[in-house]
């Protein structure tokens, strides 16, 4: 990641960055003024006019629009300007000595998240860095560090998705996990493999067709200071390329399952990110890692699948695997790790967005409480989310007349899928599902985010587990 660090005053050879009514009484607070009166849109949230001053310094001043001032319109102003500059440009940012910490942690957010780029690609990461011009206090620092925290999870969320699948197979993906828990004091990581999955059926029957065998991996952050905090277990759906095995996928739909492993990068950058913040919440995060492959060791349509917690599904669709993988990790979850929530994020269902489009997930939730957290945290990470039904009247779409329960019924398909992960909850009343397919990626620059993965749900997670603890 590139530089932003505080600075005491400008230097006017580095290029200037001021945002729409910031104040200025220089000459060039006057061009800016000028200029900003010209331009109907300059307040505008994430637009930016170029000034150039040609044999003057600085030879160029960036216009910045802030909308209303609050968080969001920061995060689109930061990821604006980030765009607006060159690899190896220096630039600082005259910032407001009554601005916000939430509005400085949503510009440093924007300008990371706006200038991510994967660490495999051709086009070397970006030399320049950024100074915030504005009154250094210990607010500002600390809204920095959580900036840091967070855009590194996302960054990280991003690179995994990114990868193609050639090389991100599930032992590749494990030891990912291995090595940046290792980085981190305070974080344990399991692996499971061959003979360990025995009891993993959904996750054995997934994996078995592919030559990469599948892992199950548990990672872990406990406070030092608080080993009896809240116990908050997330869940991954780690599919590191879905085919659709033998019902197998058609053209359009398969060349982007890279990205079905969405979910694991999220909720995994979110649980180092509780270790950079050292928030006082014991965070466990599972990820189930298969690849939904096509062979002759293939699981079938009609096959009965005896899942971790001794329960049994029948499963008329190998493209429906996720929840397959998924249920064993919660009946894991439910037996083993006594968790007071459980937050479960899958790019699961294709069906949401056509309710809910590119840029929204749906929330599936019995607790109110869990509920209007994420969305809060949500709202607050610039990462939407809509609320959906689980209707009791669905559930009869599970019966299955030779297994407990039908994992792939052909009704309503993001609702019963969030149906049928609620059978493997357990005792847990404090649980949602988010169903994260269609915001995972993005088809364009957009925002804060860039082309590709966009490591969706790691934000809200920090924020979420933040909150737990009090913080913003």
């Amino acid at each position: 990641m590139f530089a932003i660090r505080f600075a005491g005053g400008l230097d006017d050879a580095r290029t200037w960055v001021v945002p729409v009514g910031a104040p200025g009484d220089d000459d060039v607070g006057a061009e800016v003024s000028a200029l900003a009166a010209a331009t109907p849109d300059a307040r505008k949230a994430g637009e930016v006019t170029v000034l150039p001053r040609p044999l003057r310094r600085p030879a160029r001043v960036l216009l910045a629009g802030a909308g209303d001032g609050d968080e969001a319109g920061w995060r689109a102003a930061g990821a604006a300007i980030v765009r607006a500059l060159t690899d190896d440009e220096q630039a600082q940012v005259r910032l407001p000595d009554d601005l916000s910490p939430d509005a400085l942690r949503g510009l440093a957010e924007g300008l990371w998240l706006g200038g991510y780029r994967y660490r495999e690609a051709p086009k070397p990461p970006r030399s320049g860095d950024v100074e915030l011009v504005v009154r250094e206090s210990p607010a500002y620092a600390e809204a920095l560090a959580q900036a840091r925290a967070t855009a590194t999870a996302t960054w990280l969320a991003r690179d995994l998705t990114n990868t193609p699948s050639s090389l991100k197979n599930p032992a590749w993906f494990a030891d990912q996990v291995v090595a940046e828990a290792a980085k981190r004091p305070g974080m344990t990581v399991k692996v499971l493999a061959g003979e360990e999955l025995e009891r993993f059926g959904g996750l054995v029957a997934v994996g078995g067709a592919s030559v990469s065998p599948p892992r199950f991996v548990e990672v872990s952050w406990t406070p030092p200071a608080a080993p009896d905090a809240r116990h908050v277990v997330l869940v991954g759906k780690g599919i590191t390329f879905d085919t659709g095995g033998i019902s197998i996928k058609p053209r359009d739909g398969m060349w982007l399952m890279k990205k079905d492993m969405g979910g694991a990068a999220a909720v995994l950058g979110a649980t180092l990110a509780a270790a950079d913040l050292e928030l006082p919440v014991r965070v466990t995060t599972l990820l189930p890692l298969a690849e939904n492959a096509v062979g002759a060791a293939a699981f079938r349509p009609g096959d009965i699948i005896r899942h971790y917690d001794g329960t049994t599904s029948e499963s008329t669709n190998s493209d429906a695997e996720g929840r397959l993988v998924l249920a064993d990790a919660l009946g894991y979850a439910t037996e083993r790790l006594n968790p007071d929530t459980i937050v479960v994020l899958a790019t699961l269902t294709g069906a949401n967005a056509v309710a809910l489009g590119k840029r929204t997930a749906a929330l599936y939730s019995e607790d109110d409480a869990l509920a209007g957290q994420l969305e809060a945290a949500g709202s607050a990470a610039g990462e939407r989310m809509w609320r959906l039904p689980l209707p009791a009247d669905y559930v009869e779409y599970l019966s299955s007349e030779i297994a407990d329960r039908h994992s792939s019924p052909t009704h309503v398909s993001s609702v019963v899928a969030a149906l049928f992960l609620r059978e493997f909850m357990g005792d847990v009343k404090s649980w949602a599902h988010l169903d994260m397919s269609a915001p995972a990626w993005a088809q364009a620059h957009d925002g804060d985010l860039t082309k590709g993965a966009t490591g969706w749900g790691a934000r809200t997670l920090v924020r979420y587990l933040a909150l737990l603890d009090g913080g913003q």
